[in-house]
């Protein structure tokens, strides 16, 4: 009876929470934060998930919204989100989370899972992606979204970017998008993975290069087959055919591209590289697309990743798609909305007194487990140095999470006190093993440095080295559209800038790659045999 009242207290306690986060957010919206059981149903802003969460794919089940985004190099992989209004969106799981249901060690951090689709049949999930750095396509499945899922089902099937659709007649079949833009179609056995006919070319797009990303809907009779053209950068766009046979021919659609910034339409607009798009009908009949686009800064870079962006759809009179009316969208949408169910924020501080990480964090690839420990000193996390510096893809000791908004500031506790000579471990603005920027704490010669370090490709420049008197020190990094700062505490009270460094130069355009920055913690060795370690007391991310 007792447990049972404090489950009852910690309810409604909860609930009392919830309410107070909802009516703030109706309060900041101009509702009534008194009208609880009116819930917002007009406007929203994007992206509605930022930062490195590229295509998207969303399905629904009843009026629950579940949606996956590509991981790459970074374990878990395949992160899941639910909402119940495709606007506020909660992390759920991972698909990916035993490194051996599939390779996800020793690769480039632009390697491993690429675009994944979500979809639910005859009361199971599935997920269907591609592991370049691994045997190629393969499928995932779960009765619960959170996990755990399955281990892989592989498809014998070239190409990338697979996607599974179920037909009226139970049968499924997997699309890919292989070759020069073609577009691939066959029938294949759900249990085994095995194709059941010849995988045909059923379309070829509209001429755009890198013709990817397919998606086949069936809708009044037709099949709509939705692609992404121009490769996933400026030029990026989405396109759309239609047929009466599920094997074509398929016609394009009269207004193609249906969604694009690299028209006129999307000239000089914040968000660019759109596309990559996936449909959803709502629980109340209206229907909306998830698509990728990244927020430009300075007018030509983007450090925040390819980002999940919302839209709504309408279907004209002859039966296509019309993405916001003209195919354009925009981080402030003035459009009605489904009833809007707000979720908790997440903690802005991580202290790391719990036995499991929360699943905003990431590894860089799967990890060397060893190295990671939340119980040898309770209350803080330990992390071993690695030979395998941070500069290398082999799963360094590097523990990380998204930078999902262009203004942030980021803020660690490190006692350095266990680091042997030729180790260091510290806070790092990452973009790829080649471009980063590391504030952190170093020893040699029996001593301990505080160090700036700019990582660009073949320039690894030591910025400002500092001799520390005690182990304990608070590192920090500020970032905005123009720039990353560093600043650093010996008591956590009063911060000193170390230095600043160009945001632009850990852009895609500048740095390269498909992913977006992550702010992580790290400790690496110049030793093969090093024993040092570092402990990590909290986190702090604040937007």
């Amino acid at each position: 009876m007792k447990y049972c009242r404090i489950l009852a207290l910690a309810a409604a306690v909860a609930a009392c929470f919830a309410s107070a986060a909802f009516a703030q957010e109706n309060a900041a919206a101009g509702q009534n934060p008194d009208a609880k059981t009116e819930p917002k149903t007009h406007g929203y802003r994007n992206p509605v998930l930022p930062g490195f969460y590229p295509d998207p794919s969303v399905c629904r089940v009843g009026d629950d919204y579940y949606m996956v985004n590509s991981s790459f190099c970074y374990f878990p992989g395949v992160p899941v989100h639910h909402s119940k209004d495709m606007i506020h969106w909660e992390q759920i799981g991972h698909c990916i989370t035993r490194p051996a249901q599939t390779r996800l060690q020793n690769i480039g951090v632009w390697n491993g899972i690429y675009a994944p689709t979500i979809r639910h049949h005859d009361g199971t999930f599935y997920m269907v992606t591609t592991n370049v750095s691994d045997r190629g396509n393969f499928y995932v499945t779960a009765k619960d979204p959170a996990g755990e899922w399955s281990d892989p089902i592989w498809v014998r099937e070239g190409g990338i970017d697979p996607d599974l659709f179920f037909d009226d007649d139970e049968k499924t079949y997997l699309l890919t998008a292989q070759g020069a833009g073609e577009i691939h179609l066959a029938e294949i056995d759900l249990k085994t993975g095995r194709l059941l006919s010849r995988s045909e070319i059923i379309w070829r797009g509209t001429g755009g290069r890198c013709a990817e990303g397919p998606h086949m809907y069936k809708k009044d009779g037709w099949y709509y087959l939705m692609i992404a053209e121009g490769g996933t950068e400026y030029g990026h766009c989405e396109t759309i055919a239609r047929s009466r046979n599920l094997r074509g021919p398929f016609e394009g659609g009269p207004a193609n591209p249906i969604l694009s910034h690299a028209l006129a339409r999307g000239y000089q607009n914040p968000i660019q590289g759109t596309g990559h798009a996936d449909l959803i009908q709502a629980h109340d009949g209206s229907w909306w697309l998830v698509c990728l686009g990244f927020r430009v800064l300075g007018g030509f870079y983007h450090v925040t990743g390819r980002e999940t962006f919302l839209a709504p759809v309408k279907w004209d009179e002859n039966g296509w798609p019309v993405v916001n009316g003209n195919g354009a969208i925009s981080l402030e949408m003035n459009v009605p909305t489904l009833p809007q169910v707000p979720v908790a924020k997440k903690l802005v501080r991580t202290d790391f007194d719990t036995s499991k990480l929360g699943l905003e964090w990431n590894y860089n690839c799967a990890p060397r487990t060893g190295n990671y420990s939340l119980t040898e000193r309770p209350g803080w996390l330990r992390l071993k140095a690695s030979p395998v510096s941070i500069d290398n893809s082999n799963s360094p000791t590097w523990l990380g999470r998204r930078q999902q908004q262009v203004d942030f500031e980021s803020t660690a506790k490190l006692d350095a006190a266990g680091l042997n000579d030729g180790d260091e471990a510290g806070l790092t603005v990452y973009m790829c093993t080649s471009s980063h920027y590391d504030v952190a704490v170093r020893k040699r010669d029996g001593r301990l440095f505080l160090v700036l370090r700019y990582k660009l490709n073949r320039l690894d420049h030591t910025e400002k080295e500092i001799a520390l008197e005690s182990p304990v020190v608070y590192l920090r990094t500020t970032g905005n559209k123009d720039v990353y700062s560093f600043a650093w505490s010996a008591d956590g009270s009063s911060f000193s800038k170390l230095g600043e460094m160009d945001a632009s130069y850990l852009s895609s355009e500048t740095a390269g790659g498909f992913t977006g920055v992550y702010l992580a913690l790290y400790a690496q060795s110049r030793s093969n045999a090093s024993g040092g370690y570092a402990d990590f007391d909290w986190f702090e991310y604040k937007d």
